[in-house]
């Protein structure tokens, strides 16, 4: 009789506390895998075999990878096995549960009394760009012929169909550049029309200054943690890509 081939294929399930759930943003875009939470624990599976062996994954503290046997879990390598298989588990996919988006309204309460429309306006002062956003469709052939140092000073990170790179000097790619000004990455050429109004955003938004407000031209922001970036490989790019096939 012949083997079943599919005998032979591995499940990983992993596990991180809840209270790290934030280094997940850096796996987010691995659409194939899905989450759950049971008490001070996220679960998470559906790794492949190349992902399960990436560093983006072990960098993560905390973090417990297992190989799912037999209704068992068992660490890598090992003979006997850690715990058995969590069950009842509602599973969600990662890139939904983690999901990032604009806010609806760009009316933000600064809480000195009143309303403030957040505009920005053309600027004709210079600045450095730090930052650079893509379309993954538009970088993915330039990405893979790019020679290694040029990548190893970038970090990046997914949002939608897009990428995010940050570090310098930038990768000379297609897309929209941005400058950093008191935590904010901001569309080249712009400005805030009330310059001091940047440190009352990053008190209202972004407190324990853990992350960056990446602003657009009609002054809306989207919030992102510094643990949402890893650095920036051809490989990673590649796990990336791939998991978007999943979709």
């Amino acid at each position: 009789m012949a083997e079943n081939s599919s005998d032979n294929i591995k499940e990983f399930w992993a596990e991180i506390p809840r209270s790290d759930e934030d280094y997940l943003g850096s796996i987010r875009d691995w659409k194939n895998v899905h989450i759950a939470t049971d008490d001070e624990t996220i679960w998470l599976k559906g790794f492949t075999d190349e992902q399960a062996s990436a560093s983006e994954l072990h960098q993560l503290p905390n973090f417990l990878l297992y190989e799912l046997r037999d209704g068992l879990l068992f660490k890598k390598e090992a003979l006997v096995p850690s715990k058995k298989m969590r069950t009842a588990l509602l599973w969600v996919p990662i890139d939904k549960a983690l999901r990032l988006t604009f806010p609806a309204s760009n009316q933000n309460y600064f809480g000195i009394s009143e309303k403030v429309s957040v505009r920005l306006k053309e600027s004709d002062e210079e600045h450095s760009v730090i930052a650079l956003i893509s379309k993954i469709e538009d970088i993915k052939v330039s990405i893979a012929a790019l020679p290694k140092f040029r990548l190893e000073k970038i970090e990046w990170t997914v949002i939608g169909d897009k990428v995010l790179f940050l570090g310098t000097p930038l990768l000379s790619l297609p897309g929209k550049t941005y400058w950093t000004k008191d935590g904010h990455l901001v569309p080249s050429g712009l400005n805030f029309e009330f310059k001091n109004l940047s440190t009352f955003l990053q008190q209202k938004y972004n407190k324990e200054s853990d992350g960056w407000l990446l602003w657009d031209e009609n002054g809306n922001y989207l919030a992102i943690k510094k643990e949402d970036f890893r650095p920036l490989s051809v490989s990673s790019f590649r796990l990336t890509e791939k998991s978007r096939e999943w979709n």
